[in-house]
């Protein structure tokens, strides 16, 4: 799956203003972090935007995601993309095709629907960015910045309804200069879902062939 991420930093801000800063970025991150946990589930639907001027590539597209725990349902590119919590399955009705791999071959650079609400929890550092009036709601960003030096981002932007604290838009910067912009049209939660909505069903994909990585 394609990625995704955000913030910014001023550097004449004195050290205890930057310690303030990341501070209050750290704060308002877990403040969201608690807020979508304390869902049974989440339903987004969302634009997705790849851009890289250096290649003239702009790439514009559509997507929706449920989450419930760590599962997922991600339709996003023609691909259907299904994580139980153990296997991830990666439907392609193009190619007739579904990739199964291990949850634990996810690129740990990736921020993944699984992840997305707490994948800066660990190798980022982070400080409040700039705060944008989108249609009447106040959207505070922060910017992430990977700890380890040879991670592929640059770093992220994270913009987030102050007031409802969920997330608005989610940019990343790669060192690639590639931008992958995610932003988000509807946010619904504790939405009656199938008992089977994580769960892939084999017999339905019988002409199709399945590609077992493990």
């Amino acid at each position: 799956m394609k990625k995704l991420v955000i913030l910014f930093l001023s550097i004449t801000f004195s050290f205890n203003a930057i310690a303030q800063n990341s501070d209050e970025a750290k704060t308002l991150l877990d403040e969201v972090s608690v807020k979508a946990t304390s869902y049974d589930n989440i339903s987004i639907d969302f634009k997705y935007v790849l851009e890289n001027t250096e290649e003239n590539i702009k790439q514009e597209t559509k997507g929706d995601v449920v989450m419930e725990d760590d599962k997922y349902r991600l339709n996003i590119l023609g691909i259907t993309r299904i994580y139980d919590g153990t296997k991830i399955y990666s439907i392609s009705p193009e190619d007739e095709e579904v990739t199964v791999s291990s949850g634990s071959d996810e690129d740990e650079s990736t921020i993944t629907p699984s992840k997305m609400l707490s994948f800066y929890k660990e190798g980022f550092t982070y400080d409040m960015d700039i705060v944008q009036d989108v249609s009447g709601r106040k959207i505070q960003f922060v910017k992430l910045i990977p700890i380890d030096s040879n991670s592929e981002i640059k770093y992220v932007l994270l913009g987030i309804d102050t007031k409802t604290k969920h997330i608005y838009r989610l940019i990343e910067i790669g060192k690639n200069s590639t931008k992958t912009t995610l932003t988000v049209n509807s946010f619904k939660t504790n939405e009656p879902l199938s008992k089977t909505l994580f769960t892939f069903d084999e017999s339905k994909y019988e002409d199709y062939y399945i590609n077992k990585l493990d």
